[in-house]
Parts: C-alpha cells; sequence; structure tokens
C-alpha cells in the first residue's frame, strides 16, 4: 500500500521503519527535513508539503505536536485538502482536540475521504516495539479497513465511536497517566528520603497492587538520571490543558489532573520542557 506519513518525530519515526519493514511504499514529510534523512537513505520519498503526500498517498498519516500543527497541516495553503482526496483514507494520530477530529471528519466527507481520530499510547517504547495502544474515532467500516496497518504498529486497537471518541479516549488516558507519574514521582522521593534501596523499593512494589506502567518504565530510566524524552513535557502539558477542557465542557472539576499541570508547568518554567515526562522528579532531585 502507498503510505503517506506526516511528522517523523521520536514516535513517527519508528512507526515508519515498522511500516516500511511490512513491505509499504512510504511517503514521508516532516517540518524538520533532515529527521527524514536516514529514512529516505532506506527507501522512503520524501515529499516536500502535505498536499503531495496526500495526493501520492492511499493512506495518509499525520502524528505532529499540537492541535494548530494538525489545523496547518490539513487546512493550510499546502495541506491535506488542498490536494484530491477522495477515495483516500486519513488518520490522525496526533493528540488532539475532539473538536478539531469531528471537524476533520465533516471535512473529509465532504471531499470523499474517509477519516479516523486515533491518537497513540506507549511512547518511544511503545513506537519502537510495535506495542502501541491506538484509540480510534470514525467509522467502523474505515476502522476495519485501517485495521492490518494498525496491527502492524500496535498491539491494541479500539474503536470507541464516531469522530472524536479517540481524542476522548486519549484524554482519559492521560488524566490515569497524571496521576501515576505524580505517583511514581512522590514515591521514589519518600523512599530516598527513608534511606531505602531504591532498586529494590521499584522490584517490591512491582510485586504488588502498585505496580504500573509509569513505574515500571521510567522509574529504572530516573534512577540512572535519564530523561530523554520517551514524551515531551511540553505536549504531556498540551494533553492534559485539552483533558481539563473538555471536563470543562461536561462540568467536571478534575482536581487531581489540575494538580499534575501545575508540577509539569512548573517543571517547563524550570528549563525542563524538552525533557522527557519522568524529569518531574528534577522538581526534588535536580544537583
Amino acid at each position: 500500500m502507498k503510505i503517506g506519513f506526516i511528522g517523523t518525530g521520536v514516535m513517527g519515526h519508528a512507526i515508519v521503519e515498522h511500516l516500511m519493514a511490512a513491505g509499504h511504499e512510504l511517503f514521508v514529510y516532516n517540518r524538520t527535513k533532515s529527521k527524514t534523512d536516514d529514512l529516505v537513505a532506506r527507501g522512503a520519498i520524501w515529499k516536500d508539503t502535505p498536499k503531495e503526500i496526500a495526493s501520492d498517498s492511499e493512506l495518509i498519516f499525520s502524528m505532529v505536536g499540537y492541535p494548530q500543527d494538525v489545523k496547518e497541516i490539513y487546512y493550510g495553503d499546502h495541506g491535506i485538502f488542498q490536494a484530491d482526496v477522495k477515495s483516500k483514507i486519513l488518520v490522525d494520530l496526533t493528540t488532539s482536540t475532539p473538536t478539531l477530529a469531528e471537524e476533520i471528519a465533516k471535512t473529509a466527507e465532504e471531499k470523499g475521504a474517509e477519516s479516523l481520530d486515533a491518537p497513540v499510547s506507549g511512547g518511544d517504547l511503545g513506537a519502537k516495539n510495535a506495542t502501541l495502544t491506538i484509540m480510534a474515532g470514525g467509522k467502523s467500516e474505515t476502522f476495519e479497513k485501517v485495521l492490518p496497518v494498525f496491527q502492524v504498529i500496535g498491539k491494541t486497537y479500539t474503536l470507541h465511536g464516531g469522530a472524536g471518541k479517540g481524542q476522548h479516549t486519549k484524554m482519559a488516558n492521560q488524566i490515569m497517566i497524571a496521576g501515576t507519574m505524580t505517583g511514581m514521582t512522590e514515591m521514589l522521593v519518600y523512599a530516598k528520603k527513608a534511606g531505602l534501596d531504591l532498586p529494590k523499593v521499584i522490584d517490591t512494589l512491582a510485586g504488588g497492587s502498585a505496580a504500573n506502567w509509569s513505574m515500571l518504565n521510567y522509574g529504572p530510566r530516573i534512577l540512572k538520571q535519564d530523561y530523554t524524552p520517551g514524551f515531551f513535557v511540553k505536549h504531556f502539558i498540551k494533553d492534559l490543558k485539552i483533558a481539563l477542557d473538555e471536563a470543562e465542557k461536561m462540568d467536571l472539576n478534575l482536581p487531581s489532573t489540575q494538580k499534575a499541570v501545575e508540577l509539569y508547568q512548573q517543571l517547563a518554567e524550570n528549563g525542563f520542557e524538552n525533557d522527557g515526562t519522568q524529569a518531574l522528579i528534577k522538581l526534588w532531585w535536580n544537583d
């Protein structure tokens, strides 16, 4: 299949590698062209604009940073919707807003295309290991068409309803992660202050009800002082703000999520917005 991929960052790059390994023909675009150089060297085809990606591909994936970036690559002067997208499938993997997902779905339908909002969870490790969790919103027939490709890059893939429901599910995911990240961080701070052996503590907690993905994957990184981004602090702040905005629309108060945003904003203000989310520990340990 001819697949276009817009956004070859930390996760997108690994996803493209898996798609190429599965035998698909890949067309790639990234705002910073150099981030596609090694992919092109291995057979991917560079395109100068999202419009060109859409023109030459049957299935178009996008995975960029912020909702405004999604808006630009779809609706900009050189965006996807400037191409003839009739009979094509558009899949946005970005964590964005449910409202924008609904807008894209409406435009796609008007132009004779199909679309899914399909944000993912799993970070850099999930992308590299092809074990992503994919949360989709859109029509069931479209989901079924894309499912064989999802199976190449993910381990779990579920359709949660119509347009925008994938994004709502991702918000639920980020709310949960906010709690586990703050809990893991405070656990390590407490355990260190109490004079405990931190690797032993992690191993012990991993065998009981305190076990969680954040601790098992990010705890060891923290102990190695490895703050490289599996997921950027700045992007997590963006996600949690979307979650809080959506919660407000539903007249919900989420105090724990609000506190997590405040902590991560403090971390960003201290200069760590481009670190991984595990860098939250730097609010306590930064010597």
